[in-house]
């Protein structure tokens, strides 16, 4: 199969509504990550998008709909979540309903629940509009892979697998979106993003962060301990822990190797001479920059060296989040090398 990596025309979109309609699997720019999406009502076309990642059975997906879709048709909306609607979608929230159960049961591995999105991104705007049906759509990454912030990245993992990737550019929110279930009385994060705990409880008075149970059916995608791995070897070390950091760089380094920090950037001016892919210095910063250096420490260095971040709070949470499950660190435990 040949890939084709195409921007937004009426004739890339009219090639996509095909494929979709065909149960074929597209991958789309969202404004977080790119998204591999399949049509959310067909059991054969979501059972393909596990299949082409190699994701768990129990990991559920994400339905994407465009903004003009009614999504009474698909679940139970709880009167509080017309404000979180009406306050942040379009954008990087996917709020959690009880389901109608419209959509193949493969979408939510079997949950009473769905998962719903309604991204920003223009071009996933304009293809959620051309097919007009609810599409289903993990990170267009294998599974435990750096998810994909660009076409290419995308092309990195499926060049050959797919048919057709939609190219809006690079993802600008850099991380993936909010998961926040909504199906009680008070709104509960089941994964951090760039819309807040603090944003949500601005809006409807409270919010909760919910911590999974040993042993416990994922509710969310994202959930699993390793995600977003680079192919190459890692090491990690809490904030307070860098002079180790240095021990551990300056011993690969003594070996042969080429290792570099994964590290904001005030670690970066406090180290200067050091090989370092530097996150940044705001939240925002890190978030967008986070999975790019992740995808460029895999093709060149023979260690990457991940330092936790200072800031914590707000968008940092999901930063913090991603970054940890990337190094195969559990935030119950905390950071560690």
């Amino acid at each position: 199969m040949k890939t084709q990596i195409l921007s937004v025309t009426p004739q890339s979109l009219a090639y996509a509504k095909e494929l979709i309609a065909s149960g074929e699997v597209v991958a789309f720019h969202t404004e977080t990550v790119y998204g591999l999406g399949a049509d959310a009502r067909n059991d054969q076309a979501v059972k393909k998008i596990f299949t082409l990642k190699g994701r768990p059975a129990d990991n559920p997906l994400i339905a994407h709909v465009h903004t003009g879709y009614d999504i009474s048709s698909l679940v139970e909306t709880p009167p509080y979540t017309a404000r979180l609607r009406e306050k942040f979608l379009p954008g990087p929230l996917t709020m959690v309903y009880p389901s109608k159960r419209k959509v193949s049961s493969y979408v939510s591995c079997g949950l009473t629940t769905l998962s719903l999105r309604v991204p920003s991104s223009p071009t996933a705007q304009a293809f959620l509009k051309a097919v007009d049906i609810p599409i289903a759509a993990p990170s267009a990454n294998r599974s435990k892979h750096v998810s994909p912030v660009t076409a290419q990245h995308v092309a990195d993992d499926f060049d050959g697998d797919i048919p057709l990737i939609l190219d809006g550019g690079v993802c600008t929110g850099g991380i993936e979106s909010t998961v926040l279930d909504c199906t009680g009385k008070i709104p509960s994060i089941l994964r951090a993003g760039l819309v807040t705990k603090e944003m949500i409880a601005a809006e409807v008075g409270a919010c909760d962060v919910y911590v999974p149970q040993e042993g416990e059916k994922p509710k969310s995608p994202g959930m699993a301990y390793k995600h977003y791995a680079p192919s190459c070897r890692t090491a990690f070390f809490n904030k307070e822990e860098w002079e180790n950091a240095i021990k551990c760089y300056l011993t690969e380094q003594g070996k042969g190797g080429t290792p570099f920090f994964l590290c904001e950037h005030s670690f970066v001016e406090e180290h200067p001479g050091l090989y370092a892919l530097d996150l940044g210095e705001t939240p925002e910063e890190m978030a967008a920059r986070l999975y790019a250096h992740l995808r460029t420490g895999e093709r060149c260095a023979t260690l990457l060296i991940g330092i936790e971040p200072r800031q914590s709070g707000g968008v940092m949470d999901g930063v913090r989040n991603r970054m940890l499950r990337a190094f195969g660190q559990s935030e119950k435990r905390g950071a560690r090398s």
